[in-house]
């Protein structure tokens, strides 16, 4: 947990709502969105061990303007030591990397090119 909490709050700036050293760091990520870095040991007395193991199918989105800001996001992060992925064009039309930030979560930086990224893809039952 430490090594997320300085990449969030020292290496990104962002900043904590609640910090309650050794056991969870807490970002207001959007209006109705809160970041919560746990540790694992707080988190599992909090809500037991998880269920399997591997890599969850989950990933945090962040949707910029630009494919120059996807780039710039991916080298911000790549320069506080996560493990960049991309970026790619799309076949949908958008721009897409992926990072890891210290503790294995997976963020997608991407350009979308519908209004606010809601494009609807080819082939959904509303295209």
């Amino acid at each position: 947990m430490a090594a997320s909490r300085r990449f969030y709050l020292d290496g990104l700036g962002w900043q904590a709502e609640l910090d309650v050293p050794g056991e969870v760091v807490m970002i207001r990520a959007g209006e109705h969105l809160v970041l919560s870095l746990w540790d694992r040991a707080a988190f599992e007395a909090e809500l037991g061990a998880p269920a399997g193991t591997g890599v969850p199918p989950i990933t945090l989105a962040h949707n910029v303007a630009t494919t120059a800001e996807v780039d710039r996001v991916l080298a911000l992060v790549a320069g506080l030591g996560a493990t960049v992925t991309g970026p790619q064009q799309r076949d949908w039309g958008g721009y897409t990397g992926y990072f890891c930030d210290p503790d294995g979560f997976r963020w997608e930086i991407a350009m979308n090119p519908g209004p606010i990224g809601q494009l609807v893809l080819p082939g959904s039952a509303a295209g």
